[in-house]
């Protein structure tokens, strides 16, 4: 799962087993890209928020597939501050529920 924002980002990614094989709590925007080029093809699930739908066509490009949540289903997961890493793996749980 992606946490997007305006300059910073967070990527939490787990594997078929839900163990947390991928976790970046800052990347920048410049990175983001990059990042996720360099993955094998896989399921990323982000909130859909303004510009969600712009990463998702840019991770596809790369053979990714892209769940985007609305805010409703991401709303009972928010948390602030430190938790953020909680927060993206309990997302990655419910993305495949979508």
């Amino acid at each position: 799962g992606i946490d997007l924002a305006k300059n910073v980002f967070a990527v939490h990614g787990v594997d078929d087993n839900g163990q947390a094989v991928l976790v970046k709590p800052k990347v920048s925007r410049a990175d983001l890209l990059p990042l996720i080029a360099q993955l094998p093809p896989c399921l990323i699930g982000m909130e859909a928020c303004s510009g969600a739908h712009h990463w998702a066509r840019q991770f596809r490009q790369y053979g990714h597939t892209v769940k985007l949540m609305a805010p409703k289903f991401v709303a009972p997961y928010r948390m602030t501050g430190r938790l953020i890493g909680v927060r993206l793996d309990l997302t990655c749980d419910r993305i495949y529920y979508i």
